[in-house]
């Protein structure tokens, strides 16, 4: 029994429903089309009867089989050349070409009868013996005489077997070509208006020539807004060289800061001690806040136990009296007040970083 899919599908072919049947087959790409219903037959087998070739083009297109035989063995091909045996040469063009050049070897299959679309085609009765009396009479002279109905019915088969032999491959393309998606109206009406204004444009010298202005323009903004993407980038890159040099710079500093405050201060030192040599952070010919950026590069300000920890020792290296203390007697003379109001205050910066710590 047919499925409610078939049913459907061949309700469209009985009634001849090209669009619906294309559009259901597009749809059911794996719905089988070889389904036996009355007398055996298939949606195929109704087409031809119903002599619609759009429905037996779509059919073959989906795999319809044409070999199929219904319960008196006849294919598609069998029916179609009975009604073309009876109706003549349009027929013959739109159904017998078009399964024979689908199925070559269909023209040979033989029914329960023993009978072959070619046969049916010639009018024959069988595959061997004289032609029925109907067909023919016999001469004074006592040959067989065709009538005039065979040999018209056989000089048609000849034009029409020629014919197809002339036009062989007219369908080459109806079995392999893959229908395209069909175009929506909105996708339609867009492809008008562009196609439209194309030839507005071509007919119109003005507007041609504003047209290519216009496109000169684009692509000038195009070239302008990609040079200014290269500067932006160009830019971008030196500045992270740029900040990556001075990163190095200021960890040099301060690695340098640390070698020398442990070279100075660690040991006591019998020579005078001049404002160059005290290990000022940065140099010294930097200012206070430099000094104060060199001694806090590199610590973390977001943790407040060990900045306030980190700030108590540089005070106690740099607190006036300490200082005093641990270099007061090796400074040089001429330096010394400038050495001591410098440690002053670098000492009184140190402890303002230390109360905002807290």
């Amino acid at each position: 029994m047919a499925s409610r899919k078939q049913q459907k599908l061949l309700r469209y072919v009985e009634e001849g429903s090209v669009l619906k049947l294309k559009a259901y087959l597009r749809k059911h790409r794996g719905l089988d089309l070889n389904f036996a219903v009355r007398k055996g037959r298939t949606p195929l087998h109704l087409a031809c009867t119903l002599e619609d070739d759009a429905v037996v083009r779509l059919l073959l297109k989906y795999s319809a089989d044409p070999l199929r035989q219904d319960h008196r063995g006849n294919t598609a091909l069998h029916l179609a050349a009975k009604v073309a045996a009876a109706k003549g040469k349009t027929v013959y063009e739109d159904l017998v070409v078009l399964l024979q050049r689908h199925s070559p070897s269909a023209m040979n299959v033989a029914n329960h009868a023993g009978r072959t679309p070619e046969d049916l085609l010639r009018g024959k009765k069988g595959e061997t013996g004289p032609p029925p009396q109907s067909c023919g009479s016999e001469g004074l002279d006592g040959t067989f005489r065709r009538s005039e109905e065979q040999q018209f019915r056989d000089k048609l088969f000849g034009e029409c077997m020629d014919e197809y032999q002339e036009a062989f491959g007219r369908y080459d393309d109806d079995f392999s070509r893959t229908d395209p998606e069909p175009e929506s109206h909105f996708e339609w009406a867009e492809r008008m208006a562009k196609e439209y204004d194309r030839k507005r444009r071509h007919a119109n010298p003005t507007l041609r020539a504003k047209a290519a202005a216009t496109a000169e323009k684009e692509r000038h903004q195009q070239q302008q807004e990609e040079f200014r993407r290269k500067l932006e980038e160009e830019h971008r890159r030196y500045q992270q060289r740029a900040d990556a040099l001075r990163e190095e710079l200021a960890h040099s500093k301060k690695r340098q800061y640390e070698r020398r405050c442990a070279s100075v201060f660690s040991k006591d030192s019998s020579r005078p001690l001049h404002f160059r040599d005290i290990p000022w952070p940065g140099g010294s010919g930097g200012s206070i806040e430099d000094m104060v950026n060199v001694i806090t590069h590199g610590t973390d300000v977001t943790d407040r136990p060990t900045y306030r920890s980190y700030l108590r020792r540089q005070q106690a290296l740099w607190h006036p009296d300490k200082f005093q203390q641990r270099c007061g007697a090796s400074l040089e003379e001429a330096d010394r007040q400038r050495i001591l109001d410098t440690v002053m205050a670098l000492s009184q910066r140190l402890n303002k970083l230390a109360e905002d710590a807290k």
